[in-house]
């Protein structure tokens, strides 16, 4: 449970700012401090956390950069009314004029990392089309994809174009001969690269969600594997499993 009391099993080796905005951070998370709801004030920190000034003045900011709270001068500091962005897990998210859009960064054949590589079953040296994107919503960026298709099925397609593609991945594939049936994805955290910080506009010591997604068409063959990173903060991965 969260906030609930257990045996430590090493010291937290974190900087103390670091530990206090986890606290606050997880309490904002949970609801114990509402949207709207004004944080305890500087003082009341500093004995709560029996942590100096300036270290509860850093915790705060780290809050402020991530979203979680706005201060107003003079009045203190107040939990912003916005909630999480739920990113449904999904294959593709259709583009709208207040939704989703993309923009294409980048495309090329190369030869894949050996994790793409061994998802799609490709021989040694065999290439793939790469068609890097990234992910806005309202504008803002949410997420980074690499997309990794055998140059055996896209060599000539839609699939291999430097341009935005009419009816998106999915279209072209089923075009292609091969749809969609079904994608496995894989979802690790880890630290972000100078890439995506830049990219996804992150604030300091957030990490990233890496999924590893594999799409199959029929007979179950790998067609496509993505990578996409998200920023860690104020979005939630939203998984839909049938249990019968």
């Amino acid at each position: 449970m969260e906030g609930s009391t257990i045996l430590a099993r090493r010291l937290d080796p974190r900087p103390r700012h670091q530990q206090i905005a986890a606290e606050l951070r997880a309490q904002i998370m949970s609801g114990a401090l509402k949207a709207g709801e004004q944080l305890p004030s500087t003082p009341h920190l500093v004995t709560r956390f029996n942590a100096a000034n300036a270290t509860i003045q850093r915790a705060l900011q780290a809050l402020k950069d991530e979203g979680f709270v706005r201060g107003y001068a003079g009045k203190g500091v107040y939990v912003r009314d916005r909630q999480s962005l739920v990113v449904e897990a999904t294959a593709y998210k259709a583009p709208a004029p207040r939704g989703y859009t993309y923009e294409l960064l980048q495309v090329s054949e190369l030869e894949p990392p050996a994790d793409v590589a061994a998802a799609l079953a490709l021989d040694d040296g065999e290439l793939v089309v790469m068609r890097h994107r990234l992910l806005l919503h309202d504008g803002d960026p949410v997420e980074l994809s690499w997309s990794y298709y055998p140059l055996s099925i896209a060599a000539g397609s839609p699939l291999a174009g430097r341009g935005k593609i009419r009816g998106d991945a999915p279209r072209a594939l089923t075009d292609l001969g091969f749809p969609q049936r079904h994608f496995q994805d894989r979802v690790s955290a880890r630290q972000p690269t100078t890439e995506e910080v830049e990219g996804l506009d992150l604030p300091t010591e957030v990490p990233v969600f890496r999924q590893f997604r594999v799409i199959y068409s029929d007979a179950d063959r790998p067609v496509e594997v993505s990578v996409l990173i998200k920023g860690g903060h104020l979005y939630e991965l939203s998984y839909h499993q049938p249990t019968g």
